[in-house]
């Protein structure tokens, strides 16, 4: 037995691991791993039938259980009780580290308030691997997982993003990619540089460099298949403190006249100034009739 797990009778208490599966290639895997699911008491697994074919590939034959969203709260609970009693859990994802855009996040807090140790076992995740194939800035990076579902939060979010200067990376399933890049493409723009990550690891790995405008053409006409991680550029700080040098150059009525000429109504040309000069769109009217005032005189 390794030194990874406590002798019965050395301590009351067991350990949580949570063990870092593959996400594509099982040769991805580490050798502690594989070593570690073998000796625990029991194995936590998100979906028990994918999970099986892993076991299955390396010869390990520990029990199994399901923990996944539905379930999360109930079997935490039970897990901390057997924790409690000296059993040794270790929890897997589908594929990745667990508690990356999963429920382990909520088992190891139930295991730290209840003063169980818990134990990382690093290995593969999906958004650090995209991010260092992109190419994009990697020293700071925003991990935004999966957009929400409901329709008012995942609007607010999406609006978050479009002022994040740090790279940018989600997840996303194939049914919803081309909606979420439409969405994207329409509070961002079309020129963010976008790399789209593929069945990463695995024998049909892609990596497709483009933008928000092009990969929304393109998935327009094929239909999208596999698991996929979007790698986006954050908002260019050297672009948006050029525009402010550009804007304090422009006077007040210039900038309405730049925007009534790209098509906006004056209320609308008036809340772009209002935002441009760090005002609000009453000031700007005022302002406005202050002007013209002093133009008759």
């Amino acid at each position: 037995m390794s030194a990874d797990i406590a002798k019965k009778g050395e301590a009351m208490a067991g350990k949580l691991y949570m063990c870092a599966t593959p996400i594509g290639n099982l040769e991805d895997i580490t050798f502690r791993v594989v070593r570690m699911l073998k000796e625990v008491d029991l194995i936590a697994a998100e979906d028990t039938r994918h999970s099986v074919k892993l076991l299955n590939h390396f010869d390990i034959h520990t029990p199994m259980t399901s923990y996944h969203e539905y379930n999360k709260m109930s079997k935490g609970r039970k897990f901390v009780d057997k924790l409690k009693q000296g059993m040794n859990i270790a929890l897997i994802t589908d594929a990745g580290t667990p508690g990356i855009s999963d429920p382990g996040e909520e088992l190891v807090a139930l295991a730290w308030e209840a003063g169980i140790e818990v134990s990382v076992l690093p290995g593969a995740v999906a958004c650090v691997t995209a991010l260092t194939l992109s190419g994009l800035p990697t020293r700071r990076f925003s991990f935004e997982a999966f957009l929400p579902s409901a329709k008012k939060q995942r609007k607010k979010v999406i609006e978050e993003l479009k002022e994040e200067s740090r790279t940018i990376v989600l997840y996303e399933a194939p049914h919803r990619l081309y909606r979420t890049l439409k969405e994207l493409r329409k509070v961002l723009g079309g020129t963010r540089k976008l790399i789209v990550c593929r069945e990463m690891t695995k024998r049909y790995e892609t990596v497709f460099r483009t933008t928000l405008a092009e990969a929304c053409v393109h998935y327009q006409k094929e239909i999208p298949k596999g698991e996929y991680v979007l790698v986006l550029e954050g908002k260019s700080r050297k672009n948006s403190r050029e525009k402010q040098e550009i804007w304090k150059a422009m006077t007040l009525e210039q900038q309405m006249v730049y925007y009534i000429n790209q098509g906006f109504d004056q209320k609308k040309a008036m809340k772009q100034v209002a935002k441009n000069r760090c005002c609000t769109k009453r000031e700007v009217y005022q302002q406005l009739i202050v002007h013209s005032k002093d133009d008759t005189l």
